[in-house]
Protein backbone atom coordinates (compact mmCIF):
# COMPACT_ATOMS: atom_id res chain seq x y z
CA UNK A 1 0.00 0.00 0.00
CA UNK A 2 1.16 3.61 -0.92
CA UNK A 3 2.35 5.63 2.22
CA UNK A 4 -0.48 6.89 4.19
CA UNK A 5 -0.46 10.97 4.51
CA UNK A 6 -0.81 11.40 7.84
CA UNK A 7 -2.78 14.55 9.24
CA UNK A 8 0.12 15.80 11.68
CA UNK A 9 -2.48 14.93 14.68
CA UNK A 10 -0.84 11.68 16.48
CA UNK A 11 -3.78 10.52 17.52
CA UNK A 12 -6.18 11.38 14.54
CA UNK A 13 -3.52 9.23 12.78
CA UNK A 14 -3.33 6.15 14.80
CA UNK A 15 -7.47 6.69 14.93
CA UNK A 16 -6.94 6.47 10.94
CA UNK A 17 -4.96 3.41 11.07
CA UNK A 18 -1.54 5.02 9.96
CA UNK A 19 -3.27 8.26 7.73
CA UNK A 20 -5.42 9.32 5.35
CA UNK A 21 -4.97 6.55 1.93
CA UNK A 22 -3.54 8.56 -0.98
CA UNK A 23 -6.00 8.73 -4.24
CA UNK A 24 -9.24 9.33 -2.04
CA UNK A 25 -11.56 11.71 -0.71
CA UNK A 26 -11.86 12.33 2.65
CA UNK A 27 -14.49 14.27 4.45
CA UNK A 28 -14.65 16.43 7.59
CA UNK A 29 -18.00 17.34 8.32
CA UNK A 30 -19.25 19.67 11.16
CA UNK A 31 -20.92 22.75 12.29
CA UNK A 32 -19.16 26.40 12.02
CA UNK A 33 -16.72 27.08 14.29
CA UNK A 34 -16.25 23.67 15.15
CA UNK A 35 -12.67 23.36 14.09
CA UNK A 36 -12.56 22.18 10.85
CA UNK A 37 -10.17 24.84 9.32
CA UNK A 38 -7.41 24.51 11.78
CA UNK A 39 -7.48 20.62 11.16
CA UNK A 40 -7.66 21.31 7.55
CA UNK A 41 -4.41 23.84 7.99
CA UNK A 42 -2.45 21.35 9.91
CA UNK A 43 -3.21 18.41 7.06
CA UNK A 44 -2.00 20.77 4.23
CA UNK A 45 1.20 22.34 6.73
CA UNK A 46 2.44 18.38 7.44
CA UNK A 47 2.49 17.92 3.76
CA UNK A 48 6.37 20.03 4.03
CA UNK A 49 7.26 17.52 6.60
CA UNK A 50 6.05 14.49 4.99
CA UNK A 51 6.22 15.21 1.26
CA UNK A 52 8.61 18.58 0.86
CA UNK A 53 5.89 20.79 -0.05
CA UNK A 54 3.19 21.86 1.97
CA UNK A 55 -0.65 21.39 0.72
CA UNK A 56 -2.99 23.42 -1.25
CA UNK A 57 -6.06 24.95 -0.19
CA UNK A 58 -8.90 26.19 -2.48
CA UNK A 59 -11.94 28.37 -1.14
CA UNK A 60 -15.25 27.84 -2.29
CA UNK A 61 -17.20 30.77 -0.09
CA UNK A 62 -19.25 31.94 -3.61
CA UNK A 63 -20.20 34.59 -0.56
CA UNK A 64 -17.19 36.85 -0.18
CA UNK A 65 -16.82 35.75 3.39
CA UNK A 66 -12.90 34.77 4.05
CA UNK A 67 -12.49 31.66 5.44
CA UNK A 68 -9.82 33.06 7.64
CA UNK A 69 -6.75 30.66 6.19
CA UNK A 70 -3.91 33.15 6.25
CA UNK A 71 -4.41 33.70 9.93
CA UNK A 72 -4.93 30.40 11.15
CA UNK A 73 -1.97 29.37 8.89
CA UNK A 74 0.09 32.01 10.30
CA UNK A 75 -0.53 31.57 13.75
CA UNK A 76 -0.83 27.45 13.77
CA UNK A 77 2.65 26.97 11.52
CA UNK A 78 3.81 30.49 10.77
CA UNK A 79 3.05 29.33 7.62
CA UNK A 80 2.02 32.69 4.87
CA UNK A 81 -0.26 31.40 2.37
CA UNK A 82 0.94 33.08 -1.08
CA UNK A 83 -2.93 33.50 -3.05
CA UNK A 84 -3.28 32.96 -6.41
CA UNK A 85 -5.47 35.20 -8.48
CA UNK A 86 -8.67 33.94 -9.64
CA UNK A 87 -9.59 36.45 -11.80
CA UNK A 88 -6.17 36.61 -13.47
CA UNK A 89 -5.86 35.18 -17.46
CA UNK A 90 -4.22 31.86 -17.29
CA UNK A 91 -0.51 32.62 -18.34
CA UNK A 92 0.52 29.21 -20.21
CA UNK A 93 4.76 30.60 -20.30
CA UNK A 94 4.72 30.70 -16.25
CA UNK A 95 3.52 26.99 -15.46
CA UNK A 96 7.38 25.91 -15.45
CA UNK A 97 8.58 29.11 -13.52
CA UNK A 98 7.82 27.81 -9.59
CA UNK A 99 8.22 31.58 -8.41
CA UNK A 100 5.81 32.47 -10.10
CA UNK A 101 3.09 29.57 -10.16
CA UNK A 102 3.51 27.87 -7.03
CA UNK A 103 0.90 29.17 -4.67
CA UNK A 104 -0.71 28.14 -1.45
CA UNK A 105 -4.34 28.96 -2.21
CA UNK A 106 -7.32 30.15 -4.65
CA UNK A 107 -10.22 31.28 -3.62
CA UNK A 108 -12.06 30.82 -6.67
CA UNK A 109 -15.63 32.92 -6.54
CA UNK A 110 -14.30 36.07 -4.01
CA UNK A 111 -16.47 38.73 -3.61
CA UNK A 112 -18.93 37.15 -6.33
CA UNK A 113 -22.18 36.92 -3.77
CA UNK A 114 -23.09 33.91 -5.18
CA UNK A 115 -26.18 31.85 -3.38
CA UNK A 116 -24.94 28.28 -3.34
CA UNK A 117 -28.13 26.06 -4.98
CA UNK A 118 -29.51 26.69 -8.05
CA UNK A 119 -33.04 27.49 -6.87
CA UNK A 120 -31.38 30.63 -5.44
CA UNK A 121 -31.12 31.49 -9.15
CA UNK A 122 -33.47 32.42 -12.06
CA UNK A 123 -32.52 31.25 -15.36
CA UNK A 124 -30.56 34.33 -16.55
CA UNK A 125 -28.74 34.29 -13.78
CA UNK A 126 -27.65 30.53 -13.92
CA UNK A 127 -26.39 31.43 -17.82
CA UNK A 128 -24.70 34.49 -16.03
CA UNK A 129 -23.02 31.50 -13.31
CA UNK A 130 -22.43 29.03 -15.98
CA UNK A 131 -20.42 31.52 -18.16
CA UNK A 132 -18.33 32.36 -14.60
CA UNK A 133 -17.87 28.92 -13.54
CA UNK A 134 -16.40 27.51 -17.02
CA UNK A 135 -14.11 30.94 -17.11
CA UNK A 136 -12.80 30.07 -13.36
CA UNK A 137 -12.68 26.67 -14.15
CA UNK A 138 -9.55 27.40 -16.56
CA UNK A 139 -7.83 28.96 -13.52
CA UNK A 140 -8.57 26.20 -11.35
CA UNK A 141 -6.95 24.15 -14.07
CA UNK A 142 -4.23 26.25 -13.59
CA UNK A 143 -3.68 26.77 -10.60
CA UNK A 144 -3.72 22.77 -9.48
CA UNK A 145 -1.57 21.37 -12.08
CA UNK A 146 0.83 23.69 -11.74
CA UNK A 147 1.16 22.90 -7.69
CA UNK A 148 1.11 19.35 -8.59
CA UNK A 149 3.66 19.71 -11.09
CA UNK A 150 5.88 21.38 -8.49
CA UNK A 151 5.34 18.83 -5.86
CA UNK A 152 2.17 19.29 -4.36
CA UNK A 153 0.44 16.60 -3.22
CA UNK A 154 -2.31 17.51 -0.86
CA UNK A 155 -5.35 19.79 -1.18
CA UNK A 156 -8.03 20.95 1.22
CA UNK A 157 -11.32 22.28 -0.35
CA UNK A 158 -13.27 24.44 1.75
CA UNK A 159 -16.32 27.03 2.25
CA UNK A 160 -18.33 24.02 1.99
CA UNK A 161 -22.05 25.45 2.81
CA UNK A 162 -24.98 23.86 4.03
CA UNK A 163 -28.01 22.96 1.86
CA UNK A 164 -31.78 21.42 2.31
CA UNK A 165 -30.61 19.64 -0.99
CA UNK A 166 -27.12 18.66 -1.64
CA UNK A 167 -28.31 17.82 -5.58
CA UNK A 168 -29.03 21.39 -5.59
CA UNK A 169 -25.97 22.47 -4.14
CA UNK A 170 -23.55 24.62 -7.38
CA UNK A 171 -20.24 23.95 -4.51
CA UNK A 172 -21.33 19.54 -4.48
CA UNK A 173 -21.32 20.24 -8.18
CA UNK A 174 -18.22 21.61 -8.74
CA UNK A 175 -16.61 19.34 -6.30
CA UNK A 176 -17.66 16.43 -8.40
CA UNK A 177 -15.53 17.99 -11.37
CA UNK A 178 -12.30 18.86 -9.58
CA UNK A 179 -12.17 15.32 -7.93
CA UNK A 180 -13.29 13.27 -11.23
CA UNK A 181 -12.12 16.21 -14.04
CA UNK A 182 -9.01 17.12 -12.03
CA UNK A 183 -7.65 15.39 -9.45
CA UNK A 184 -8.37 11.82 -10.65
CA UNK A 185 -6.54 12.76 -13.92
CA UNK A 186 -3.33 11.37 -14.66
CA UNK A 187 -1.02 13.90 -15.12
CA UNK A 188 -0.47 14.56 -19.37
CA UNK A 189 -4.16 14.28 -19.34
CA UNK A 190 -4.34 16.87 -17.29
CA UNK A 191 -1.93 19.00 -18.72
CA UNK A 192 -4.34 18.63 -22.27
CA UNK A 193 -6.87 20.61 -20.31
CA UNK A 194 -4.52 23.09 -19.38
CA UNK A 195 -2.53 23.75 -22.41
CA UNK A 196 -4.53 22.48 -25.48
CA UNK A 197 -3.41 23.16 -28.46
CA UNK A 198 -0.06 23.77 -26.97
CA UNK A 199 0.35 20.52 -25.33
CA UNK A 200 2.52 19.19 -27.89
CA UNK A 201 5.39 21.84 -27.86
CA UNK A 202 5.25 21.10 -24.06
CA UNK A 203 5.44 17.92 -23.80
CA UNK A 204 8.64 17.26 -23.04
CA UNK A 205 8.11 19.63 -20.07
CA UNK A 206 5.13 17.62 -19.13
CA UNK A 207 7.05 14.69 -18.44
CA UNK A 208 9.69 16.07 -16.41
CA UNK A 209 7.07 17.50 -13.86
CA UNK A 210 5.52 14.47 -13.75
CA UNK A 211 3.35 13.41 -10.81
CA UNK A 212 1.46 10.18 -9.71
CA UNK A 213 -2.14 11.30 -9.20
CA UNK A 214 -2.98 8.24 -7.46
CA UNK A 215 -0.94 9.91 -4.75
CA UNK A 216 -2.96 12.96 -4.55
CA UNK A 217 -5.01 13.23 -0.99
CA UNK A 218 -8.14 15.82 -1.03
CA UNK A 219 -9.38 16.47 2.43
CA UNK A 220 -13.40 18.48 2.28
CA UNK A 221 -14.16 20.82 4.97
CA UNK A 222 -18.36 20.77 4.71
CA UNK A 223 -20.17 22.80 6.83
CA UNK A 224 -23.49 20.76 8.58
CA UNK A 225 -26.70 22.19 9.99
CA UNK A 226 -25.85 20.34 13.33
CA UNK A 227 -23.99 20.97 16.12
CA UNK A 228 -23.84 17.93 18.21
CA UNK A 229 -21.74 14.90 17.27
CA UNK A 230 -24.86 12.53 17.89
CA UNK A 231 -26.89 14.73 15.68
CA UNK A 232 -24.06 13.77 12.69
CA UNK A 233 -23.91 10.25 13.37
CA UNK A 234 -27.36 10.20 13.03
CA UNK A 235 -27.55 12.37 10.10
CA UNK A 236 -29.25 10.63 6.82
CA UNK A 237 -26.41 10.75 3.64
CA UNK A 238 -28.73 11.80 0.47
CA UNK A 239 -28.85 10.85 -2.93
CA UNK A 240 -26.02 13.58 -4.03
CA UNK A 241 -24.37 13.70 -1.04
CA UNK A 242 -20.95 13.94 -1.15
CA UNK A 243 -20.49 11.65 1.75
CA UNK A 244 -22.19 9.08 -0.45
CA UNK A 245 -18.76 9.11 -2.93
CA UNK A 246 -16.14 9.95 0.11
CA UNK A 247 -13.81 7.44 0.95
CA UNK A 248 -13.30 8.74 4.69
CA UNK A 249 -15.64 10.75 6.66
CA UNK A 250 -14.57 12.22 10.02
CA UNK A 251 -17.56 14.01 11.97
CA UNK A 252 -16.38 16.61 14.45
CA UNK A 253 -19.31 17.87 16.61
CA UNK A 254 -19.89 19.32 20.32
CA UNK A 255 -20.75 17.14 23.22
CA UNK A 256 -22.70 16.98 26.45
CA UNK A 257 -22.14 15.55 29.80
CA UNK A 258 -24.74 17.45 32.17
CA UNK A 259 -23.92 21.26 31.94
CA UNK A 260 -20.78 21.09 30.95
CA UNK A 261 -19.94 20.98 26.85
CA UNK A 262 -16.75 19.47 24.85
CA UNK A 263 -15.80 19.17 21.30
CA UNK A 264 -15.31 15.57 19.92
CA UNK A 265 -15.15 13.68 16.47
CA UNK A 266 -14.98 10.39 15.16
CA UNK A 267 -14.08 8.38 12.19
CA UNK A 268 -17.79 7.12 10.95
CA UNK A 269 -16.30 5.90 7.34
CA UNK A 270 -12.27 5.20 6.49
CA UNK A 271 -13.24 2.59 3.31
CA UNK A 272 -10.37 -0.07 2.39
CA UNK A 273 -8.50 0.28 5.99
CA UNK A 274 -8.54 -0.50 9.75
CA UNK A 275 -10.17 2.69 11.54
CA UNK A 276 -10.56 3.08 15.49
CA UNK A 277 -14.21 3.96 16.32
CA UNK A 278 -14.67 5.40 19.17
CA UNK A 279 -15.80 8.77 20.15
CA UNK A 280 -12.44 10.87 21.06
CA UNK A 281 -12.28 14.14 22.95
CA UNK A 282 -10.54 17.15 21.29
CA UNK A 283 -9.80 20.91 21.52
CA UNK A 284 -8.43 24.03 20.52
CA UNK A 285 -5.33 25.21 20.99
CA UNK A 286 -2.85 28.06 20.20
CA UNK A 287 -1.25 25.17 18.23
CA UNK A 288 -4.19 23.75 16.59
CA UNK A 289 -6.09 20.70 17.31
CA UNK A 290 -5.44 18.71 20.49
CA UNK A 291 -7.07 15.03 19.99
CA UNK A 292 -7.13 12.44 22.81
CA UNK A 293 -5.44 12.04 26.25
CA UNK A 294 -4.09 15.75 26.23
CA UNK A 295 -7.46 17.58 26.01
Amino acid sequence: MSQRLQTGITTLDEMLGGGLLPGTMTVVLGATGIGKTQLGIQFAKHGQTQEGERGVVFDLTSRGDSQNHSEYAKRLGEWQLSEAAADRPVALNEVWDREKTRRDSMHLFQDSGRRVTSSDMDADDWRRWSSERAKKLDRAIAFFYGNFAHGVRRVVIDGVEPVDRAAESIQFELIEYIQNQILRKEHDWLARDLFRVHFRENAERIEAHAYDHQQLGSLLLATSHEVMLDDLIARPIQSGDVLSNANTIILMGKTRDGNKMGRALCVAKHRGSYCEESIVPYRISEDGLIVGDDV
